[in-house]
């Protein structure tokens, strides 16, 4: 137990840029809360936009889709696909390379995102499918 501990509130008002390419609002995290094993914030996909393809090297990515159509493209190659809306969980293992892109042309997806790493960005590293790669 640790009853002389604080609880910290934070609200961001102000997107950081990510390595993702998509704008961040950061919620928990080392920086803002002092957290040591989770970060948790809200990304925004903006209309008919998509994520620079990346994994997280050694953590594992909750989401849940609060707003919008998300394909995400995932696996060797960005190979792999799934489509997830409003009120749907998705759970990224560690490692795994993935790419969100939003299916709307006219409006944002939303959705808020939980790691299990308080540095938040410090574990994210790009990821260049084979294709991209030779051309």
């Amino acid at each position: 137990m640790n009853i002389n501990a604080e609880i910290i509130t934070v609200r961001p008002e102000v997107a950081v840029e990510t390595l993702q390419k998509l704008p961040n609002y950061v919620g928990i995290s080392a920086m803002t809360a002092g957290a040591t094993g989770i970060s948790m914030n809200v990304v925004v996909i903006p209309a008919a936009a998509k994520a620079q393809p990346h994994y997280h090297d050694g953590f594992e990515t909750a989401i849940y889709i609060l707003k919008g159509e998300v394909q995400t493209f995932y696996g060797e190659n960005l190979s792999k696909s799934c489509i997830n809306r409003e009120g749907d969980f998705l759970f990224i293992p560690a490692g795994v390379p993935h790419q969100p892109v939003n299916l709307s042309n006219s409006e944002a997806a939303i959705a808020l995102v939980a790691r299990n790493d308080a540095n938040e960005q410090e574990s994210v590293r790009a990821y260049i499918p084979d294709a991209q790669q030779a051309g």
